[in-house]
């Protein structure tokens, strides 16, 4: 089987960024050691002013020393932290990061995942312009799924430690599950509308709160996953920067799409490291039919 440094090789990475890749995916162990002790809240909130789970704080200050201290990161920009850190002027890349997405799950033992994009120069550049995206995801196994411009591959890792390949080339496809954040009573009129249309056609609820699971889910089932705007958020919850376009640019490199309902967001040049955005991502003809809906 083919493993995560092979691939990477394998699709032309350079050792810096591939170096990258690796040490991220390497963090999933002591991640994963970390969930029996920090199953609480912290007394601290984020920087947008959102209680944090003790493991929230635990493996954004994890992975941001461990980039510290490996010198081949510039910047690192986490949803955890109000300011982006600026690490080695002389490295070539920086890191944007959801350290632990879905971190209430934990405490009930469901999947949660880590968020990762990585640029050449800045953080504060359009999704489009990644040089990588991956997630980990913890669940059943511990999987890592990344893309660098030449489609997506999903990874398990072994009993050693090794990210092995599970399947290269993934293809969304178009299937008829949905998740949606968000209180249905305080659905926008569009998107109530695409909702009734997609159940009308079949399409099957699966939420969970974590949006890299969800997603995972989509990736490989097909269908879209949602969190609209409302009147109290009328840009949605999710953060561009951090989660929506990494997350954004596998589903593109799989075949998939993504968008604010009207456009893709891998074109938005960020103006705040914490902008909030509408997002749709999934199968192509999903996002199409949002996009038609008025």
């Amino acid at each position: 089987m083919t493993t995560l440094p092979e691939y990477l090789k394998n699709c032309g990475v350079d050792e810096d960024l591939s170096a990258i890749i690796s040490l991220i995916g390497a963090q999933a162990a002591p991640i994963r050691d970390a969930f029996i002790s920090n199953q609480n809240y912290a007394d601290s909130t984020n920087s947008s002013g959102e209680t944090q789970a003790e493991m929230d704080k635990w493996s954004d200050e994890h992975i941001t020393n461990v980039l510290a201290e490996s010198g081949l990161v510039r910047e690192v920009a986490s949803e955890e932290r109000e300011e982006i850190v600026k690490l080695s002027e002389s490295a070539k890349y920086s890191v944007v990061m959801d350290p632990l997405d879905g971190s209430s799950l934990i405490k009930v033992n469901l999947c949660v995942g880590t968020i990762v994009g990585i640029y050449e120069g800045s953080c504060m550049q359009a999704g489009k312009d990644l040089k990588a995206a991956f997630y980990v995801l913890y669940g059943p196994m511990t999987t890592l799924t990344v893309s660098v411009g030449k489609g997506v591959a999903i990874f398990a890792q072994d009993k050693d430690g090794v990210y092995q390949m599970l399947k290269n080339n993934v293809k969304i496809p178009e299937g008829n599950l949905y998740g949606s954040g968000g209180v249905r009573t305080e659905w926008l009129g569009k998107h109530a509308k695409f909702v009734n249309r997609i159940e009308n056609e079949g399409a099957k609820n699966r939420y969970s709160g974590s949006f890299v699971a969800d997603f995972h889910q989509i990736l490989q089932y097909g269908g879209v996953y949602a969190y609209p705007p409302s009147e109290k958020q009328p840009n949605g919850k999710l953060r561009l920067v951090f989660e929506v376009n990494p997350i954004g640019y596998l589903a593109v490199q799989a075949g998939g799409a993504v968008s604010n309902g009207t456009k893709t967001t891998l074109d938005i040049v960020p103006e705040d490291v914490h902008q909030r955005t509408i997002v749709y991502v999934g199968s192509h003809g999903m996002i199409a039919k949002i996009e038609a809906t008025e």
